[in-house]
Protein backbone atom coordinates (compact mmCIF):
# COMPACT_ATOMS: atom_id res chain seq x y z
CA UNK A 1 0.00 0.00 0.00
CA UNK A 2 1.64 3.25 -0.77
CA UNK A 3 1.31 6.12 1.49
CA UNK A 4 0.07 10.04 0.50
CA UNK A 5 0.68 12.21 3.56
CA UNK A 6 -1.76 14.61 4.54
CA UNK A 7 -0.85 17.48 6.92
CA UNK A 8 -4.59 18.42 9.68
CA UNK A 9 -4.23 21.21 12.03
CA UNK A 10 -0.79 22.77 12.98
CA UNK A 11 -0.18 26.03 14.32
CA UNK A 12 2.30 28.59 14.08
CA UNK A 13 3.35 31.04 15.99
CA UNK A 14 5.73 33.95 13.84
CA UNK A 15 6.76 35.60 16.51
CA UNK A 16 9.09 32.94 17.71
CA UNK A 17 8.66 31.09 14.52
CA UNK A 18 7.91 27.88 16.22
CA UNK A 19 5.73 25.23 14.90
CA UNK A 20 3.12 23.16 17.09
CA UNK A 21 0.81 20.90 15.29
CA UNK A 22 -1.52 18.91 17.13
CA UNK A 23 -0.52 16.49 14.72
CA UNK A 24 1.26 15.36 11.54
CA UNK A 25 0.84 12.79 9.07
CA UNK A 26 3.56 12.02 6.08
CA UNK A 27 2.27 11.74 3.35
CA UNK A 28 -1.12 -3.08 -26.51
CA UNK A 29 -0.32 -2.02 -28.77
CA UNK A 30 0.41 1.77 -29.63
CA UNK A 31 -1.02 3.92 -31.62
CA UNK A 32 1.39 5.94 -33.67
CA UNK A 33 0.30 9.59 -34.12
CA UNK A 34 0.14 10.25 -38.29
CA UNK A 35 1.39 14.01 -37.76
CA UNK A 36 4.67 13.09 -39.04
CA UNK A 37 4.13 10.64 -41.42
CA UNK A 38 1.62 13.14 -43.14
CA UNK A 39 3.63 15.90 -43.29
CA UNK A 40 6.81 13.99 -44.32
CA UNK A 41 4.56 12.85 -47.56
CA UNK A 42 3.44 16.22 -47.91
CA UNK A 43 6.84 17.92 -47.62
CA UNK A 44 8.18 15.17 -50.94
CA UNK A 45 5.36 15.94 -52.80
CA UNK A 46 5.90 19.66 -52.65
CA UNK A 47 9.72 19.23 -53.30
CA UNK A 48 8.81 16.70 -56.33
CA UNK A 49 6.35 19.33 -57.76
CA UNK A 50 7.75 23.10 -57.27
CA UNK A 51 9.58 24.11 -60.35
CA UNK A 52 12.81 26.23 -60.07
CA UNK A 53 11.81 30.16 -59.93
CA UNK A 54 13.48 32.66 -62.39
CA UNK A 55 13.34 36.21 -62.81
CA UNK A 56 14.54 38.35 -65.47
CA UNK A 57 15.28 41.27 -63.44
CA UNK A 58 19.28 41.82 -62.87
CA UNK A 59 18.69 42.55 -58.81
CA UNK A 60 17.21 39.40 -58.86
CA UNK A 61 19.59 36.64 -60.43
CA UNK A 62 21.34 35.60 -57.23
CA UNK A 63 17.32 33.60 -56.93
CA UNK A 64 17.72 31.83 -60.28
CA UNK A 65 16.99 28.25 -60.24
CA UNK A 66 16.17 28.23 -56.50
CA UNK A 67 14.37 25.68 -55.08
CA UNK A 68 12.02 24.87 -52.37
CA UNK A 69 14.06 22.23 -50.05
CA UNK A 70 12.89 20.53 -46.86
CA UNK A 71 15.91 19.31 -45.97
CA UNK A 72 16.26 21.04 -42.59
CA UNK A 73 12.44 19.72 -41.96
CA UNK A 74 13.08 16.03 -43.10
CA UNK A 75 16.10 15.95 -41.53
CA UNK A 76 14.37 17.40 -37.96
CA UNK A 77 11.03 15.02 -38.48
CA UNK A 78 13.65 11.99 -39.17
CA UNK A 79 15.26 12.86 -35.82
CA UNK A 80 12.85 13.16 -34.10
CA UNK A 81 11.41 9.92 -35.49
CA UNK A 82 14.66 7.64 -34.21
CA UNK A 83 14.55 9.42 -30.46
CA UNK A 84 10.50 8.55 -30.24
CA UNK A 85 11.85 4.96 -31.45
CA UNK A 86 14.73 4.84 -28.39
CA UNK A 87 12.24 5.71 -25.56
CA UNK A 88 9.55 4.24 -26.25
CA UNK A 89 9.98 0.86 -25.83
CA UNK A 90 6.89 -1.80 -27.10
CA UNK A 91 4.35 -2.21 -24.51
CA UNK A 92 2.29 -5.30 -22.74
CA UNK A 93 -0.25 -2.92 -21.73
CA UNK A 94 -1.28 0.63 -22.32
CA UNK A 95 -3.57 2.58 -19.88
CA UNK A 96 -5.15 5.86 -20.26
CA UNK A 97 -4.57 8.57 -17.77
CA UNK A 98 -7.51 11.42 -17.48
CA UNK A 99 -4.84 14.16 -17.96
CA UNK A 100 -4.36 12.72 -21.92
CA UNK A 101 -1.43 10.91 -20.75
CA UNK A 102 -0.96 7.40 -22.17
CA UNK A 103 1.16 5.12 -19.45
CA UNK A 104 2.94 2.33 -21.40
CA UNK A 105 3.30 -0.75 -19.75
CA UNK A 106 7.10 -2.27 -20.85
CA UNK A 107 8.91 -5.28 -19.65
CA UNK A 108 11.60 -4.54 -17.03
CA UNK A 109 14.79 -5.79 -18.99
CA UNK A 110 13.34 -3.31 -21.89
CA UNK A 111 13.42 -0.37 -20.18
CA UNK A 112 15.76 2.56 -21.45
CA UNK A 113 18.58 1.23 -18.91
CA UNK A 114 19.47 -1.92 -20.58
CA UNK A 115 20.49 -0.21 -23.60
CA UNK A 116 22.99 0.91 -21.48
CA UNK A 117 26.42 -1.67 -22.85
CA UNK A 118 27.32 -2.34 -18.79
CA UNK A 119 23.53 -3.44 -18.58
CA UNK A 120 22.95 -5.53 -21.93
CA UNK A 121 21.22 -8.76 -20.62
CA UNK A 122 20.66 -7.96 -17.36
CA UNK A 123 17.96 -7.68 -15.18
CA UNK A 124 16.81 -5.18 -12.56
CA UNK A 125 18.74 -5.51 -9.06
CA UNK A 126 16.73 -6.97 -5.69
CA UNK A 127 16.17 -4.18 -3.37
CA UNK A 128 18.95 -3.52 -1.05
CA UNK A 129 18.16 -2.98 2.82
CA UNK A 130 17.32 0.22 3.59
CA UNK A 131 18.71 3.23 5.91
CA UNK A 132 18.35 2.57 10.15
CA UNK A 133 17.17 5.77 11.71
CA UNK A 134 17.57 6.26 15.76
CA UNK A 135 14.50 6.04 18.05
CA UNK A 136 14.56 8.56 20.71
CA UNK A 137 16.02 6.20 23.16
CA UNK A 138 18.75 4.91 20.64
CA UNK A 139 17.74 2.12 19.72
CA UNK A 140 18.16 1.48 15.50
CA UNK A 141 14.73 0.46 13.66
CA UNK A 142 13.39 1.08 10.40
CA UNK A 143 11.63 4.77 10.21
CA UNK A 144 7.94 4.91 10.79
CA UNK A 145 5.89 7.98 10.94
CA UNK A 146 2.32 8.84 11.80
CA UNK A 147 0.76 8.92 8.29
CA UNK A 148 -2.61 8.74 6.89
CA UNK A 149 -2.70 5.42 4.18
CA UNK A 150 -4.41 6.25 1.07
CA UNK A 151 -4.99 4.19 -1.83
CA UNK A 152 -2.53 3.95 -4.20
CA UNK A 153 -4.76 5.58 -7.08
CA UNK A 154 -5.20 8.22 -5.25
CA UNK A 155 -1.00 9.29 -5.66
CA UNK A 156 -0.95 9.78 -9.35
CA UNK A 157 -3.82 10.45 -12.02
CA UNK A 158 -2.83 7.40 -14.31
CA UNK A 159 -4.14 5.34 -11.53
CA UNK A 160 -7.99 6.87 -10.93
CA UNK A 161 -9.07 4.04 -13.09
CA UNK A 162 -8.02 1.08 -10.93
CA UNK A 163 -5.73 -0.31 -13.54
CA UNK A 164 -1.99 -0.80 -12.87
CA UNK A 165 0.90 -2.25 -14.52
CA UNK A 166 1.61 -6.25 -14.47
CA UNK A 167 4.12 -8.30 -12.31
CA UNK A 168 7.53 -7.99 -14.42
CA UNK A 169 6.82 -4.14 -16.07
CA UNK A 170 7.07 -1.03 -15.27
CA UNK A 171 4.83 1.81 -16.17
CA UNK A 172 6.57 4.87 -18.66
CA UNK A 173 5.15 7.93 -19.59
CA UNK A 174 4.71 7.64 -23.19
CA UNK A 175 7.27 10.42 -25.30
CA UNK A 176 4.76 11.87 -28.43
CA UNK A 177 5.99 13.96 -31.40
CA UNK A 178 4.38 16.71 -29.99
CA UNK A 179 6.82 17.16 -27.15
CA UNK A 180 9.61 17.10 -28.90
CA UNK A 181 8.54 19.45 -31.17
CA UNK A 182 7.10 21.75 -28.25
CA UNK A 183 11.11 22.12 -26.90
CA UNK A 184 13.41 24.76 -27.41
CA UNK A 185 15.86 22.21 -28.70
CA UNK A 186 15.19 18.96 -30.36
CA UNK A 187 18.80 17.97 -29.52
CA UNK A 188 18.70 18.32 -25.63
CA UNK A 189 15.10 17.17 -25.26
CA UNK A 190 14.71 15.34 -21.44
CA UNK A 191 17.60 17.68 -20.58
CA UNK A 192 18.11 20.82 -17.99
CA UNK A 193 19.82 23.49 -19.84
CA UNK A 194 23.60 23.83 -19.56
CA UNK A 195 24.28 25.49 -15.92
CA UNK A 196 25.77 25.85 -12.53
CA UNK A 197 23.87 24.39 -9.68
CA UNK A 198 23.02 27.62 -7.38
CA UNK A 199 25.97 28.33 -5.08
CA UNK A 200 25.96 32.19 -5.10
CA UNK A 201 23.94 35.06 -6.68
CA UNK A 202 24.80 34.52 -10.03
CA UNK A 203 21.71 32.19 -11.73
CA UNK A 204 21.64 32.28 -14.69
CA UNK A 205 18.08 32.31 -15.07
CA UNK A 206 17.61 29.74 -12.73
CA UNK A 207 16.49 31.03 -9.43
CA UNK A 208 16.18 29.15 -6.01
CA UNK A 209 15.36 29.31 -2.22
CA UNK A 210 16.98 26.02 -0.61
CA UNK A 211 17.92 24.82 2.45
CA UNK A 212 21.36 23.07 2.74
CA UNK A 213 24.29 20.79 4.27
CA UNK A 214 27.38 20.57 3.18
CA UNK A 215 31.59 20.12 4.25
CA UNK A 216 30.67 16.37 5.41
CA UNK A 217 30.28 12.75 3.17
CA UNK A 218 26.62 12.14 2.99
CA UNK A 219 25.38 8.82 1.44
CA UNK A 220 21.42 9.65 1.23
CA UNK A 221 18.82 12.48 2.21
CA UNK A 222 15.14 12.28 2.76
CA UNK A 223 12.43 14.77 3.40
CA UNK A 224 9.07 15.08 2.99
CA UNK A 225 8.13 17.71 0.03
CA UNK A 226 4.15 19.84 -0.24
CA UNK A 227 3.34 19.48 -3.35
CA UNK A 228 1.46 22.45 -5.38
CA UNK A 229 0.45 23.78 -8.59
CA UNK A 230 2.13 26.58 -9.06
CA UNK A 231 1.86 29.28 -11.91
CA UNK A 232 3.99 29.22 -14.98
CA UNK A 233 3.77 32.15 -17.05
CA UNK A 234 5.36 30.91 -20.10
CA UNK A 235 6.16 27.55 -21.96
CA UNK A 236 10.17 28.24 -21.28
CA UNK A 237 9.64 28.27 -17.58
CA UNK A 238 9.56 25.58 -15.13
CA UNK A 239 8.91 25.71 -11.27
CA UNK A 240 10.13 22.84 -9.34
CA UNK A 241 10.74 21.53 -5.64
CA UNK A 242 13.25 18.68 -4.85
CA UNK A 243 15.92 17.34 -3.42
CA UNK A 244 19.57 17.34 -4.51
CA UNK A 245 22.42 14.90 -3.84
CA UNK A 246 25.46 16.66 -5.41
CA UNK A 247 29.51 15.87 -5.57
CA UNK A 248 32.02 17.56 -7.47
CA UNK A 249 33.54 20.96 -8.13
CA UNK A 250 30.48 23.15 -9.61
CA UNK A 251 32.13 22.80 -12.75
CA UNK A 252 32.43 20.22 -16.03
CA UNK A 253 32.73 17.49 -13.43
CA UNK A 254 29.28 18.04 -11.27
CA UNK A 255 27.32 15.33 -10.46
CA UNK A 256 23.99 15.92 -9.41
CA UNK A 257 21.05 13.21 -7.96
CA UNK A 258 17.64 14.94 -7.79
CA UNK A 259 14.44 14.23 -7.91
CA UNK A 260 10.87 15.57 -6.33
CA UNK A 261 7.86 17.64 -8.65
CA UNK A 262 8.06 19.76 -11.22
CA UNK A 263 5.30 22.08 -13.24
CA UNK A 264 6.73 22.11 -17.09
CA UNK A 265 4.58 22.77 -19.47
CA UNK A 266 7.54 22.73 -22.61
CA UNK A 267 8.70 19.10 -20.77
CA UNK A 268 4.84 17.75 -20.70
CA UNK A 269 2.36 20.59 -22.69
CA UNK A 270 0.12 21.56 -19.38
CA UNK A 271 0.94 22.55 -15.56
CA UNK A 272 -0.08 19.62 -13.21
CA UNK A 273 2.45 18.90 -10.90
CA UNK A 274 4.55 16.16 -11.84
CA UNK A 275 7.17 13.43 -10.11
CA UNK A 276 10.38 13.29 -11.46
CA UNK A 277 14.21 12.39 -11.25
CA UNK A 278 16.96 13.99 -12.58
CA UNK A 279 20.78 13.07 -12.85
CA UNK A 280 24.03 14.37 -14.62
CA UNK A 281 27.51 13.43 -14.35
CA UNK A 282 29.04 16.57 -16.31
CA UNK A 283 27.16 19.56 -14.81
CA UNK A 284 24.09 19.45 -17.03
CA UNK A 285 26.21 19.39 -20.16
CA UNK A 286 26.01 16.17 -22.31
CA UNK A 287 25.07 13.23 -19.85
CA UNK A 288 22.07 12.66 -17.71
CA UNK A 289 18.19 13.67 -17.98
CA UNK A 290 14.79 13.86 -16.95
CA UNK A 291 13.31 10.77 -15.97
CA UNK A 292 13.51 7.61 -18.80
CA UNK A 293 14.31 10.06 -21.52
CA UNK A 294 17.88 8.57 -21.28
CA UNK A 295 19.61 5.26 -20.57
CA UNK A 296 20.56 5.56 -17.09
CA UNK A 297 17.67 5.48 -14.02
CA UNK A 298 16.51 1.53 -13.87
CA UNK A 299 13.27 1.11 -12.69
CA UNK A 300 11.69 -1.09 -10.54
CA UNK A 301 8.85 -0.65 -9.67
CA UNK A 302 5.23 -1.28 -11.23
CA UNK A 303 2.82 1.32 -9.69
CA UNK A 304 4.89 4.60 -10.03
CA UNK A 305 5.16 6.04 -13.43
CA UNK A 306 8.01 8.87 -13.51
CA UNK A 307 7.09 12.27 -15.26
CA UNK A 308 3.23 11.48 -14.04
CA UNK A 309 1.02 13.99 -12.64
CA UNK A 310 0.52 13.50 -8.90
CA UNK A 311 -2.83 13.75 -6.72
CA UNK A 312 -4.06 15.30 -4.99
CA UNK A 313 -2.09 18.80 -4.70
CA UNK A 314 -2.75 21.37 -1.50
CA UNK A 315 -4.89 24.29 -2.40
CA UNK A 316 -4.89 27.68 -0.28
CA UNK A 317 -6.32 26.82 3.12
CA UNK A 318 -7.32 24.06 2.27
CA UNK A 319 -5.75 20.22 2.25
CA UNK A 320 -1.94 20.28 2.91
CA UNK A 321 -0.33 17.00 0.72
CA UNK A 322 3.31 16.15 0.57
CA UNK A 323 5.37 13.44 -0.97
CA UNK A 324 8.21 12.05 1.15
CA UNK A 325 11.18 11.03 -1.02
CA UNK A 326 14.54 8.91 0.06
CA UNK A 327 17.46 8.79 -2.49
CA UNK A 328 20.27 6.58 -0.54
CA UNK A 329 23.41 4.27 -1.59
CA UNK A 330 23.67 0.78 -1.37
CA UNK A 331 26.17 0.18 0.90
CA UNK A 332 26.86 -3.19 -0.52
CA UNK A 333 26.42 -2.77 -4.51
CA UNK A 334 26.99 1.77 -4.55
CA UNK A 335 24.17 2.04 -6.32
CA UNK A 336 21.93 5.15 -5.40
CA UNK A 337 18.26 3.86 -4.53
CA UNK A 338 14.81 6.22 -4.53
CA UNK A 339 12.32 5.33 -2.25
CA UNK A 340 8.54 7.16 -3.06
CA UNK A 341 6.31 7.19 0.32
CA UNK A 342 6.66 4.51 2.75
CA UNK A 343 8.85 1.21 1.86
CA UNK A 344 8.09 1.80 -2.13
CA UNK A 345 11.39 1.61 -3.73
CA UNK A 346 11.24 3.13 -7.35
CA UNK A 347 14.19 1.86 -8.75
CA UNK A 348 18.18 3.20 -8.48
CA UNK A 349 20.73 4.98 -10.75
CA UNK A 350 23.84 2.38 -11.30
CA UNK A 351 27.67 3.82 -9.63
CA UNK A 352 28.82 3.41 -13.05
CA UNK A 353 26.79 6.49 -14.14
CA UNK A 354 29.01 8.82 -11.58
CA UNK A 355 32.30 9.99 -10.86
CA UNK A 356 32.11 11.69 -7.82
CA UNK A 357 29.29 9.89 -6.61
CA UNK A 358 30.54 6.52 -6.71
CA UNK A 359 31.77 7.33 -3.42
CA UNK A 360 29.74 10.00 -1.49
CA UNK A 361 28.35 13.34 -1.51
CA UNK A 362 29.63 16.47 -0.54
CA UNK A 363 26.38 18.11 -0.42
CA UNK A 364 22.63 17.93 -0.15
CA UNK A 365 20.12 20.59 -0.83
CA UNK A 366 16.72 21.02 -0.29
CA UNK A 367 13.90 23.75 -1.98
CA UNK A 368 12.39 25.43 -4.96
CA UNK A 369 13.95 26.46 -8.47
CA UNK A 370 12.19 28.31 -11.14
CA UNK A 371 13.45 30.11 -14.51
CA UNK A 372 13.37 33.84 -14.70
CA UNK A 373 13.28 34.80 -18.84
CA UNK A 374 12.31 37.65 -17.94
CA UNK A 375 9.28 38.20 -20.10
CA UNK A 376 9.13 42.15 -21.40
CA UNK A 377 12.16 42.84 -19.25
CA UNK A 378 10.25 42.50 -16.04
CA UNK A 379 11.02 39.54 -13.55
CA UNK A 380 8.93 36.51 -14.38
CA UNK A 381 5.34 36.24 -12.51
CA UNK A 382 6.45 32.14 -12.45
CA UNK A 383 5.77 31.23 -8.99
CA UNK A 384 7.50 29.34 -6.53
CA UNK A 385 6.01 26.52 -4.21
CA UNK A 386 2.45 27.35 -3.54
CA UNK A 387 3.04 31.12 -5.12
CA UNK A 388 3.14 32.65 -1.37
CA UNK A 389 6.20 33.59 0.57
CA UNK A 390 7.34 31.94 3.79
CA UNK A 391 6.26 33.91 6.53
CA UNK A 392 2.61 33.07 5.56
CA UNK A 393 3.47 29.76 7.15
CA UNK A 394 1.03 26.75 7.38
CA UNK A 395 -1.80 26.11 4.67
CA UNK A 396 -0.66 29.23 2.66
CA UNK A 397 3.25 28.98 1.96
CA UNK A 398 4.69 25.51 0.84
CA UNK A 399 7.15 23.37 2.77
CA UNK A 400 9.83 20.87 3.63
CA UNK A 401 9.67 19.40 6.61
CA UNK A 402 11.28 16.12 8.45
CA UNK A 403 14.78 16.76 7.03
CA UNK A 404 17.76 13.94 7.39
CA UNK A 405 20.82 12.76 5.64
CA UNK A 406 22.25 9.17 5.30
CA UNK A 407 25.58 8.58 6.90
CA UNK A 408 28.68 6.73 6.52
CA UNK A 409 27.17 3.63 8.06
CA UNK A 410 23.68 3.95 6.46
CA UNK A 411 21.90 5.62 9.24
CA UNK A 412 19.26 8.17 8.70
CA UNK A 413 20.42 11.45 11.26
CA UNK A 414 18.70 14.47 11.97
CA UNK A 415 20.73 17.43 9.63
CA UNK A 416 23.97 18.84 11.43
CA UNK A 417 23.15 22.20 10.60
CA UNK A 418 20.60 23.50 7.97
CA UNK A 419 21.48 26.83 6.27
CA UNK A 420 19.16 28.78 3.83
CA UNK A 421 19.56 31.04 1.39
CA UNK A 422 17.44 32.82 -1.56
CA UNK A 423 18.21 33.99 -4.53
CA UNK A 424 15.92 36.81 -4.65
CA UNK A 425 14.07 37.14 -1.16
CA UNK A 426 12.07 39.82 -2.24
CA UNK A 427 10.78 37.38 -5.56
CA UNK A 428 10.82 34.28 -3.33
CA UNK A 429 12.37 33.59 0.06
CA UNK A 430 12.26 31.08 2.52
CA UNK A 431 12.44 30.57 6.51
CA UNK A 432 13.66 27.65 8.36
CA UNK A 433 13.03 25.77 11.83
CA UNK A 434 12.88 23.09 13.78
CA UNK A 435 11.40 20.89 16.66
CA UNK A 436 9.67 17.70 17.77
CA UNK A 437 7.16 16.80 15.06
CA UNK A 438 8.57 18.51 11.98
CA UNK A 439 12.27 17.98 12.89
CA UNK A 440 14.10 20.48 10.87
CA UNK A 441 11.62 21.87 8.16
CA UNK A 442 11.24 25.10 6.35
CA UNK A 443 8.61 27.33 4.60
CA UNK A 444 9.40 28.36 1.11
CA UNK A 445 8.66 30.26 -1.71
CA UNK A 446 6.81 33.57 -3.36
CA UNK A 447 4.46 35.30 -6.45
CA UNK A 448 7.30 36.39 -8.67
CA UNK A 449 6.85 39.81 -10.33
CA UNK A 450 5.35 42.11 -7.57
CA UNK A 451 5.78 45.27 -6.10
CA UNK A 452 8.53 43.76 -4.47
CA UNK A 453 9.87 42.66 -7.39
CA UNK A 454 9.50 44.39 -10.51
Amino acid sequence: MLILCRIRCPHFDHRIRRLNPCSSMASCSRKTSPIIHAFVIFLLVCSSSISPVYSSEPHNLHARNRTFRPDKELQKLKFIRQRLNKINKPAVKTIQSPDGDTIDCVLSHHQPAFDLPQLKGQRPLDPPEGPRVYERDGVMMTAEVEEEEEGEEHVQLWRMSGETCPEGTIPIRRTTEQDLLRASSVRRFGRKPRRRVRRDSTSNGHEHAVGYVSGGEYYGAKGSINVWAPHVSNPYEFSLSQLWVISGSFAHDLNTIEAGWQVSPELYGDNYPRFFTYWTNDAYEATGCYNLMCSGFVQTNNRIAIGAAISPISSYHGGQFDITLLIWKDPKHGNWWLEFGSGILVGYWPSFLFTHLRDHATMVQFGGEIVNTRPGGSHTSTAMGSGHFAGEGFGKASYFRNLEVVDWDNNLIPLPNLRVLADHPNCYDIRGGVNGVWGHYFYYGGPGRSVRCP
